[in-house]
């Protein structure tokens, strides 16, 4: 035999052996009976929506080493990339299945029994704004205790340290898990029972805005309501929850957000939907909030759950009847109006009650309810608005069925996640303390305002809207350079362009072509360019101050939306009156400046 012919069939032979050993191999048994969840089961770990299937190739880890180890493509292996995150190939050739971080397990407890005799005030910390550090909620927690709150409503929105597939979501400045741990145990040091809030219908800009996540908006051109029965929906906020819920496992209420869903209905799914099922919005309303309900409820008997009731008044009461909702969750009803028609929220009660519902919240203001862009707190109207909460938790009597379990003090930080902030929570805080001791002591009479004086250290003065007095509360400094800047900034600059010589020699033209009389300049040059430095020491000290209580986003947000417009025009102002006087009285200049 040709001796080439006898290499080529050595060759085959050995190749054929090779085979047949890795066939028979116990790795390969291993790996061929390896039991694969199926999608149905495997949401329970907390999935992720359908269309969070990613390339690997576009993922760094898919490629690097870790510990000795090759991490593999998952094709490569034949196993489906939503089921499983990562596969890492061993020494032996044995396939060991990785767990993503965010698919993990979450341990099914029951909620702790309630403890807490009468009803609850708890205090509305809205962390899509202007989120405090949390140094600075380790001095404001104990004043919060001794105004008389026993909770905090915990709006995380993007400062919860989503991780895994859902990190997308959180801001540059989420909290760590660090931080959550040290908040609860703030909270706990307090006496304050923390009830975490997320949004899982309406209010979901931050989710939504996001590429990864637009397909499941209800209005294509607005990230602001959620798809209900869009594929993947539903998961998105199991795994939100699922997150939440485990960093807080102790929690006893837990609040689902649901108001303002806008453009519920509109969707081509929504429509096929509530054609299918021969409903209307409400009902499409009642099915989705039902199910996470039931999402909830789940990993967490006995937790009592609300949500904000504004989209449940336009129902009637057959259609939230037929709904499982009643038995789920409990609804708060909000209204933050200084004049409040008390009778109008009767008729809800009414409503209410008669749904089914054997619980309800109420929900006022102290901040942040006023005008979209507020500055400074009204502390009058925020007294009224409570003043009329009390006539309504008077009028609980006429309400057999219906138990009121607490009312929320909202402290809003934007209307909604694209807009401007209001006002900021230092600003905020004589007005807290005002709506928590006149709910505790049934007005504000003379012992409540006695007790803010000494708990604040400042003396309300309601018709000046202020608390006089240098103040002792956590961010006081704040709060009065904001009083400041707020009264004075805008004001002492047009007070300035009011002089004579001012505005008969710098004025726009005059700074176009760059000419002036240096003798009229100087009597108002020197005015000029002390109030430029008076403001900029006041917003050196005062920007220190803020970044103590604030990160650099809410600062640097806050700075221009109140102070930069102003402080650049006086700059421009000092700047034109500096270089018209070194022109000494020269002709008009023929070019602009």
């Amino acid at each position: 035999m040709d001796r080439h012919k006898v290499l080529r069939l050595l060759v085959l032979c050995l190749a054929l052996l090779a085979v047949i050993k890795f066939l028979y191999s116990p790795s390969r048994r291993r790996y061929l009976n390896m039991d694969i969840p199926d999608s149905q089961s495997f949401w329970r770990k907390g999935p992720a929506p359908e269309s969070d299937s990613v390339d690997p190739s576009d993922n760094p880890e898919a490629t690097e080493q870790k510990e000795g180890h090759q991490i593999v493509d998952h094709r490569e292996a034949g196993l489906n990339y939503e089921d499983i995150d990562l596969v890492k190939a061993q020494k032996d050739g044995e396939v060991e299945l990785i767990e993503d971080t965010d698919e993990e397990t979450i341990e099914v407890i029951s909620a702790p029994e309630d403890t807490h005799k009468g009803p609850l005030r708890v205090v509305h910390l809205d962390l899509k704004g202007a989120a405090p550090k949390v140094s600075y909620l380790k001095q404001i927690f104990p004043l919060l205790s001794s105004l008389g709150a026993d909770g905090i409503l915990l709006e995380y929105e993007d400062m919860f340290p989503y991780k895994g597939k859902l990190k997308i979501l959180r801001s540059p400045f989420a909290y760590s898990e660090e931080d959550i741990e040290e908040i609860k145990n703030l909270a706990s040091l307090n006496n304050l029972e923390i009830i975490p809030l997320v949004q899982v219908f309406g209010h979901l800009e931050f989710v939504l805005k996001h590429e990864k996540y637009d397909h499941l908006r209800e209005v294509d051109t607005f990230p602001t309501s959620l798809n209900p029965v869009a594929p993947g929906a539903l998961e998105l906020i199991k795994s939100m929850l699922m997150q939440v819920l485990k960093k807080h496992p102790k929690a006893r209420w837990f609040h689902i957000g649901a108001d303002e869903v806008y453009g519920l209905g509109q969707s081509e799914d929504s429509k096929h939907w509530m054609e299918k099922n021969n409903g209307d919005v409400g009902a499409l309303y009642l099915m989705h909030l039902s199910a996470v309900c039931n999402t909830v409820t789940e990993v967490r008997p006995g937790i009592k759950l609300l949500f904000w009731d504004d989209m449940l008044r336009k129902f009637s009461v057959p259609t939230i009847r037929n709904s499982s909702l009643p038995t789920l969750a409990f609804p708060m009803i909000w209204n933050y109006s200084p004049n409040m028609d008390v009778n109008s929220v009767g008729q809800l009660l009414h409503q209410y009650q008669d749904s089914g519902f054997k619980g309800v919240w109420f929900a006022s203001a102290f901040k942040g309810a006023s005008d979209i862009d507020q500055r400074w707190t009204p502390i009058n109207a925020r007294l009224q608005n409570h003043l009329g909460w009390l006539k309504v938790i008077e009028s609980m009597t006429e309400f057999p069925s219906i138990e009121y379990q607490g009312i929320a003090l909202t402290g809003w930080q934007r209307f909604e996640h694209f807009t401007v902030l209001c006002e900021i929570f230092p600003v905020g805080i004589p007005s807290l303390a005002v709506c928590l001791q006149t709910l505790k002591h049934g007005s504000f009479n003379q012992e409540a305002e006695n007790d803010v004086h000494q708990i604040l250290g400042c003396k309300i003065q309601m018709e000046a809207n202020n608390c006089e007095g240098s103040g002792a509360f956590a961010g006081a400094e704040v709060y009065h350079t904001i009083q400041k800047i707020h009264n004075e900034l805008q004001t002492s600059i047009q007070n300035i362009k009011a002089d004579h010589f001012l505005r008969g020699s710098l004025s726009p033209y005059h700074q176009k072509y760059s000419f002036a009389n240096p003798r009229n300049i100087g009597f108002f040059i020197n005015t000029l360019k002390k109030l430029l430095e008076d403001w900029e020491s006041t917003l050196k000290t005062f920007r220190t101050q803020m970044e103590d209580i604030f990160y650099p986003d809410a600062v640097e947000e806050w700075m221009e939306e109140n102070v930069n417009e102003h402080l650049n025009r006086l700059r421009t102002m000092v700047e034109s009156a500096e270089h018209l006087n070194s022109l000494k009285g020269r002709p008009k200049s023929l070019k602009e400046s």
